[in-house]
């Protein structure tokens, strides 16, 4: 089957093999059933705990959106529990809420989406455009944000605003500190996951494990601290382009004085697209920030033949050269990760690589610990 993409994932009602592969098989068996839509996470009349509200469409439980139980909660340590759904909103997490817990209730991430369909481009109601940022589906600035088992998704599609030329469309934004998310889903074309920060001088952490992302342009950026593990990155085809490259997985976009960027590792990059038209990576320096350093090592991690490998790196601007940057790779398999250039696949030694762990990006904070 092909992968759950765009659109068809809202109408379908089962996903793909590859999708399906980033739940556990007790996940993959927690479908609604006689527990009612929260399974194993409470009732609204048994709550896990005082500051857990539970979310249903259908209204079985506090409330129908998310953005209205995110604004019902203030402080710190608030869990929401989704029951099964499409949610078509825009949904905020600002930095005073912090400690929050996002549950998919049925263990299953194809079950619960949260999607909207703005674009960097679309006309704002007030005049005005939403620009890449405003363009997220969901944003979470706060610290020790967690989500398990939930489809962050932004479905805005080319071809239905060819007068757009703004098409990056972001289905999630996260900035604070200590975000992990667990067995997650991230939808989208350009700009799907934005791992970031809130600032220049802030060395954001974030962990991936068992999530999946599609997108085709820079689809994972940003200046964000962040550990992939044992994440699949599938890149789409494209009927809008006679050429390669269709798009870039990775854009990273990491602080000069930040000596961690993205770190990949243990995962899989597949492709819809024909084989070597993708690139592996772009480095993203910004206009607010031309000191910028991007870092990406990519290691123990399967490329599939949709990654181009002899030239897996590209600039995106010429003033600043992939080469100046802090990309290498270690130990990756398949066509993808064929050395035929060596100038062009920079690899980490046995001892650099060494540093190169969870541990070491991610410091004090071991969110694989205890979790799902």
């Amino acid at each position: 089957m092909r992968p759950l993409s765009r659109r068809r994932f809202l109408a379908a009602t089962a996903g793909t093999t590859a999708a399906l592969s980033l739940a556990s098989p007790s996940a993959r068996a927690a479908v609604p059933g006689p527990r009612g839509p929260f399974g194993r996470h409470g009732t609204p009349a048994a709550r896990l705990t005082p500051q857990t509200l539970y979310v249903d469409p259908l209204g079985r439980g506090d409330f129908t959106s998310v953005r209205a139980a995110v604004a019902a909660t203030t402080g710190s340590g608030w869990t929401l529990v989704l029951a099964p759904g499409v949610y078509r909103e825009t949904v905020a997490v600002d930095a005073t809420r912090t400690e929050a817990t996002w549950i998919g209730a049925s263990e299953d991430p194809r079950d619960v989406v949260i999607v909207h369909d703005n674009a960097a481009g679309t006309p704002k109601p007030g005049g005005g455009t939403y620009g890449t940022t405003g363009s997220a589906t969901t944003t979470v600035q706060a610290d020790g944000f967690t989500a398990r088992w939930i489809t962050f998704a932004n479905d805005w599609l080319r071809a239905d605003h060819p007068d757009i030329t703004g098409t990056q469309a972001v289905a999630i934004k996260i900035q604070g500190d200590r975000s992990a998310f667990h067995h997650c889903r991230f939808l989208g074309h350009q700009d799907t996951l934005y791992a970031d920060s809130t600032s220049l001088a802030v060395f954001a952490r974030q962990y991936y494990a068992h999530c999946y992302v599609e997108g085709d342009v820079d689809f994972v950026f940003g200046r964000a601290t962040a550990v992939y593990e044992h994440c699949h990155f599938r890149t789409l085809n494209r009927t809008d382009l006679a050429a390669a490259p269709y798009g870039f997985v990775f854009a990273p976009s990491t602080a000069g004085a930040n000596p961690r960027g993205y770190l990949v590792t243990r995962s899989r990059i597949s492709s819809e697209a024909p084989d070597a038209f993708y690139k592996l990576a772009r480095p993203w320096v910004p206009s607010s920030d031309t000191t910028a350093r991007p870092s990406l090592t990519v290691r123990d991690t399967r490329l599939d033949a949709g990654i181009d490998a002899v030239a897996p790196y590209t600039d995106m601007s010429a003033s600043f050269p992939w080469q100046n940057q802090r990309f290498a790779e270690y130990r990756n398999t398949g066509p993808g990760a064929r050395i035929t250039v060596p100038e062009n696949r920079p690899q980490l030694t046995g001892e650099q690589a060494r540093s190169a762990t969870r541990e070491t990006y991610l410091g004090d904070w071991e969110p694989w610990k205890g979790e799902c």
